[in-house]
């Protein structure tokens, strides 16, 4: 079988598309293709919206290529790197193996990327490919024993605060957010050492924000309430702040009071939807996608802690690669 995922912000709750192909490897997908295309002369976009379960942005360019200039399939994956390399539109790149096509673009609005890979590399390298894989909300909520393993993140994590001291455990945030063109960003996780996920609201209650921040923490912050036991209901607050653009701090019981204020008659950008956001929250994992308008779709927020990363080892590891770069099996 052949994995085709679409990452695009206009893709669902998830902001992408999976869909399973039945081909054996991602090369017999490719000529497949052709002899649709090419040599039966069937319409290049039907026939990649139906395979792929709707358009994918430039891709029909290298059959229409092949179709123009009377290029014979492929035969290996170094001759399909190739033609990909020199015939499909992109205004990234394209990089192609044994197991995968990967390829990065834009529509001139937003970054998207596009991924064919063969099960058996997901299979092999799911500790980079298991969220890129994941298909549908939400994330699993179980976790492991009582007492984790050890977890570390295979990409930088940036701490927010020192360790508390004698704390245990640490919480993970990755914020798939963008307020413009660069969709796809390069994001380095952020952590807080020394707590684990059912502390934070009281964490976050008691830190100052720094200028490392990214506002939609500084916003989460600010809308826990000082009887929040957990970091649910601020989620849910969130879900209905009018700027995530803003930086909010200082201390924080008035910080709350005024921004509970502003949240009673705030009013949201056109085309935002809060009853369109979904929000799941449970011990050691908070999750929420949250509707943006209609034409950036979704962003995404994950807050877990390494209790729930040591039961979904694979999971998260490739969730903190997947907000680090677009394309989860570069080297390094």
């Amino acid at each position: 079988m052949t994995l085709f995922v679409y990452r695009s912000h206009y893709e669902g709750p998830l902001s992408k598309r999976v869909r399973r192909l039945p081909d054996a490897t991602m090369l017999d997908w490719f000529r497949r293709g052709w002899a649709a295309v090419v040599q039966e002369g069937h319409d290049t976009e039907a026939w990649i919206a139906a395979e792929l379960g709707g358009p994918v942005y430039g891709f029909g360019t290298i059959f229409e290529a092949a179709r123009r200039d009377g290029i014979a399939a492929p035969g290996t994956w170094q001759e399909l790197r190739d033609l990909l390399q020199r015939h499909l539109y992109v205004e990234g790149e394209v990089r192609a193996d044994e197991r995968s096509v990967r390829v990065l673009t834009d529509d001139d609005e937003v970054e998207l990327a596009y991924f064919f890979l063969d099960d058996s590399l997901v299979r092999a390298r799911a500790d980079r490919l298991a969220y890129l894989a994941h298909d549908g909300w939400p994330l699993p909520e179980t976790v492991g024993g009582a007492e984790p393993a050890p977890f570390t993140s295979p990409v930088p994590v940036e701490e927010l605060a020192p360790a508390r001291p004698g704390g245990v455990g640490t919480t993970y945030a990755v914020l798939l957010t963008f307020c413009d063109s660069e969709s796809i960003s390069w994001l380095t996780p952020w952590s807080f050492p020394g707590i684990r996920l059912p502390e934070l609201a009281a964490h976050l209650r008691a830190l100052d924000p720094g200028s490392g921040w990214p506002r939609e923490l500084t916003v989460l912050r600010a809308l826990t309430a000082p009887g929040d036991g957990g970091i649910g209901p601020a989620l849910s607050r969130c879900n209905r702040w009018p700027d995530m653009e803003q930086f909010l701090a200082g201390e924080h019981r008035p910080l709350h009071k005024d921004s509970m204020r502003l949240l009673e008659t705030a009013e949201l950008e056109r085309g935002r939807d809060p009853d369109r956001t979904l929000v799941r929250h449970s011990r050691h994992l908070a999750q929420m996608s949250i509707h943006m308008n209609d034409f950036f779709g979704h962003q995404q927020w994950f807050l877990f802690d390494d209790v729930w990363a040591a039961g979904n080892a694979d999971l998260a590891r490739s969730l903190l690669r997947y907000a680090h770069g677009w394309d989860p099996l570069e080297a390094g």
